[in-house]
């Protein structure tokens, strides 16, 4: 008896991904087009796909392993984000009994698992993608924002992570401009320009792992011993298969497990000239996100170009609407010129858009499934960080390996339950509406 598991939503083409766009030419693609045999096939071209299909091959060196994603790495989710590998949680615990604290560290580990992970394979292979482990921070606009940020220091120091106040003169030194009015550093973030480090982790995997791009899988058979998978152009036969297709996993095809597509927007300036760099001031390269989640996140990159992102849009079909995009762009535009009136002439070049996959208890699925296919799915917004972590760690289990941190991800909880749509809909955009609404000047 065989079982099936269709595959109901893929990658759209959401805007004009900037980080894709600014970088040379890829390679051209090698699409699945015959009838081929596997040990292990991992599904997902992401950061936890490509972590995954890595350690993979570092602990099995003799195993046949193959990397499919169905659009081309790194112009994808993976390679939309704002580059921030995050590693400490974006909502520290209030309370300060032992287990929450503990709960917050437990959560650091992990994603500096991944964080030095990807950090190693970085240096070892010389990847160029403007990686930096120059920190981030946490910037305020008004009284309320300083409020939020003062409740985070709180968290941080009950959790014993560093982190140092910088006032509105000390910010501006950073930024150039004097929209904030204070702001938080925290020191153990990295970052990175995201489609270059997919591009460049593909381009580094071991010779066991063959990548295959503009393969889109429709559909998993089990078949006793082995699961055949189907794509427009041939099939892959494999002992083994491991899901990591976060936002797009399967069960959207009509069976809800509880994750929460939610699209996020940026646009990325042109490069500025030499007079616009000078007349800006501050540091070459920063990272800066708001006090409100809500607000913008803002970032001045080596090339001299600025990334903004805000805006949050819930889309369960997993693709967004020339009208999604222009209200996007309009609401950067307007972000853009808060912050930086110095550079009034400074066009948005690109504007695009990438699901994060969320859940409304923070859970995630991890480990292996009813029908022996392994599963790394569900980021909360730390996809760059938690999903490295992730894609090690599925790899080190599916191996029969076990760890602190792989027996942390199989005791967290699995996404709860959402109400039928369209009523999911309506509550999950009208909450999205209300925390935009409130962030007001972060904005």
């Amino acid at each position: 008896m065989t079982s099936k598991l269709e595959f109901a939503r893929f990658p759209a083409p959401d805007g004009v991904n900037g980080w894709w766009e600014s970088l040379p030419p890829p390679a051209p693609a090698v699409a699945v087009s015959s009838e081929r045999r596997y040990d292990w096939v991992v599904v997902g071209g992401g950061i936890t796909g490509l972590c995954a299909a890595r350690r993979l091959a570092e602990l099995a060196p003799d195993a046949s392993i193959a990397l499919v994603e169905a659009d081309r790495i790194g112009r994808t989710t993976a390679g939309r984000n704002s580059g921030f590998f995050v590693d400490l949680p974006h909502d520290i615990s209030s309370e300060s009994y032992s287990r929450s604290v503990e709960a917050d560290k437990a959560d650091v580990r992990f994603q500096r698992h991944g964080i030095d992970y990807v950090r190693s394979v970085v240096k070892q292979h010389g990847i160029e993608c403007d990686w930096r482990d120059d920190g981030k921070f946490h910037a305020s606009v008004n009284r309320k924002g300083h409020g939020a940020l003062a409740h985070f220091a709180e968290g941080l120091e009950r959790i014993e992570e560093s982190f140092e106040w910088l006032d509105a003169a000390a910010i501006a030194k950073v930024t150039g401009t004097d929209f904030y009015e204070g702001a938080l550093f925290t020191p153990g973030c990295s970052t990175v320009q995201p489609a270059a480090l997919m591009r460049g982790l593909a381009a580094s995997l071991p010779g066991n792992v063959q990548v295959f791009e503009l393969s889109a899988v429709t559909r998993i058979e089990d078949q006793g011993l082995s699961k055949v998978l189907t794509f427009a152009g041939g099939k892959i036969v494999a002992k083994r298969v491991i899901l990591c297709t976060n936002a797009y996993a399967a069960t959207f095809g009509g069976h809800p497990n509880g994750l929460l597509p939610v699209y996020t927007f940026a646009s990325m300036t042109r490069v500025m000239k030499p007079e616009e760099v000078q007349r800006l001031g501050g540091t070459r390269s920063w990272a800066l996100i708001p006090a409100d989640p809500m607000g913008s996140t803002v970032r001045r990159l080596i090339t001299d170009r600025i990334c903004v992102r805000n805006h949050f849009a819930f889309r369960p079909n997993l693709e967004v609407s020339p009208a999604d995009l222009a209200k996007a762009k309009s609401l950067h535009q307007r972000s853009f010129d808060r912050r930086f009136p110095m550079l009034k002439d400074v066009e948005l070049e690109y504007t695009w858009g990438g699901p994060l996959c969320l859940s409304a208890n923070n859970g995630a699925l991890f480990g292996r499934r009813a029908d022996g296919v392994f599963e790394a799915v569900g980021c909360n917004g730390l996809g760059l960080s938690r999903g490295s972590a992730s894609g090690k760690l599925i790899a080190e289990y599916a191996l029969g390996q076990s760890s602190d941190l792989v027996r942390q991800l199989l005791n967290q909880p699995h996404p709860r339950s959402l109400p039928v749509r369209p009523i999911a809909d309506v509550a999950v955009s009208a909450a999205i509406w209300v925390k935009e609404f409130s962030a007001g000047a972060e904005l």
